[in-house]
């Protein structure tokens, strides 16, 4: 029974804070990346600054760039994934094997 109950407590918690940032009122989430916070810094603290180099493509919009972003942090998972998997199930194997 208590269980039961602190399951429910622990999803209406999770539902209150999911639900806390659109009905604070306040709260208005523009959200910017680090680049665009290096980008403005550096402009604040040196206005005339060059970049030494310009992209090679730039995505059409915001949209695709978050995209891109979670393919390639899902592609590193992935990776990372396998890694620890094939390590872990190798010195379990190592592990099976009897010694003499």
């Amino acid at each position: 029974m208590i269980a039961k109950r602190t399951s429910w407590l622990l999803i209406a918690l999770a539902a209150a804070i999911v639900a806390a940032p659109l009905l604070l009122p306040g709260i208005e989430g523009e959200f910017k990346g680090t680049d665009d916070q290096a980008v403005s810094a550096i402009a604040e603290a040196r206005p005339g600054y060059e970049p030494w180099f310009k992209p090679l493509w730039t995505p059409p919009n915001g949209e695709i760039q978050s995209l891109l972003f979670a393919l390639q942090a899902a592609l590193g998972a992935g990776v990372l994934g396998y890694v620890i998997g094939r390590r872990h199930g190798r010195s379990s194997a190592s592990d099976d094997v009897p010694r003499r």
